[in-house]
């Protein structure tokens, strides 16, 4: 595995030569830390590109913060963070040892609910993995999304947000997993926080790499058209 510290981001690739399926990684509110830059190397170890983005770099993180959550209270699919996220996809997609066709996201807290709503509209993304997200507005919105694998604490202000994707994925037939452990709190992937749930992360993650294997590293082709 080789890694990169990169301007505003933080790079994983496996070893060998590719191509690779791609991953966008989105952190949680502590920014760009140890922990996300360790889920990037989990991935890598599993076959992924993964590129940590950081979307505070060079600003104030509160700031930040507010912009992204007003966004997606109030229903704008393009708010702050959303264009970061598509640059961040486009320098990824370019990459040799990236396979432009097999790209998806994952984010974590604030970045799953970005992912969330970055998903609505973006139509390089074959599947995202939101852990603790904020559902979309507006709900109709939901409905354009990409495979989702969702994962969310049993008691927390983002668990209702897995019964309403679920009602709006089922209407629009959009492949999904979506689970809530009703044990687990806030940000119960994280291991280097108090709130962790070993057997919850575990379960997650092997949920997410089943979904993103289907999705993302073995997709199906569409269909060539008939001559």
């Amino acid at each position: 595995m080789r890694t990169e510290t990169l301007n505003a981001a933080y790079l994983a690739v496996p070893d060998g030569t590719g191509p690779f399926p791609g991953l966008v990684v989105i952190h949680e509110a502590f920014g760009l830390n140890d922990n996300i830059k360790d889920v990037c190397r989990r991935l890598a170890g599993e076959g992924f590109v993964a590129l940590g983005v950081d979307l505070f770099a060079g600003r104030n993180r509160a700031v930040c913060m507010a912009r992204m959550m007003v966004g997606t209270m109030t229903g704008n699919l393009d708010h702050y963070g959303v264009p970061a996220l598509r640059t961040a996809l486009s320098d990824l997609a370019r990459r040799a040892d990236v396979d432009a066709d097999r790209l998806g996201a994952v984010g974590f807290c604030l970045g799953g609910s970005v992912v969330l709503t970055w998903g609505c509209t973006e139509q390089r993304l074959h599947a995202i993995a939101p852990f603790y997200g904020l559902a979309p507005r507006p709900r109709e919105a939901v409905r354009r999304l990409c495979p989702v694998v969702g994962s969310w604490p049993g008691h927390d202000f983002t668990t209702k947000a897995a019964a309403i994707l679920e009602t709006e994925l089922s209407a629009a037939g959009v492949p999904h997993d979506l689970k809530v452990y009703p044990s687990a709190r806030h940000s119960f992937f994280n291991d280097q926080l108090a709130n962790y749930d070993p057997e919850a992360a575990t379960d997650a993650w092997q949920r997410v790499l089943a979904f993103f294997d289907e999705h993302v590293r073995h997709r199906a082709e569409p269909p060539e058209p008939e001559t």
